[in-house]
């Protein structure tokens, strides 16, 4: 049987390993600043082609940002979430 090369509708839910969370492909479409979370294809491929539908989206450059660097440790993330909150309560004054 071939899969849809379309997403799902919002009415689709599945567990986010990383958020612990039932979401909707919406979210993992945009998660990553705008760009696909980079579990995207493991954690949709069951429901569409996600590939393809996101081969066809992406240009060379997002998929790449997406799909093919190695992940930022949690420890770098979580220093760079810090600074970006206190950079942003810093212009808040």
């Amino acid at each position: 049987m071939k899969q849809a090369n379309t997403p799902p509708d919002n009415s689709l839910q599945i567990r986010c390993p990383r958020l612990g969370q039932q979401i909707h492909f919406a979210y993992c479409r945009q998660e990553n600043m705008g760009l696909p979370c980079f579990k995207a294809l493991d954690c949709w491929y069951m429901h569409f082609n996600v590939v393809e539908y996101l081969g066809q989206e992406l240009s060379v450059i997002e998929w790449e940002e997406s799909f093919e660097k190695p992940p930022t440790p949690k420890i770098l993330s979580l220093a760079q979430l810090i600074e970006k909150a206190q950079r942003q309560a810093k212009e808040q004054k």
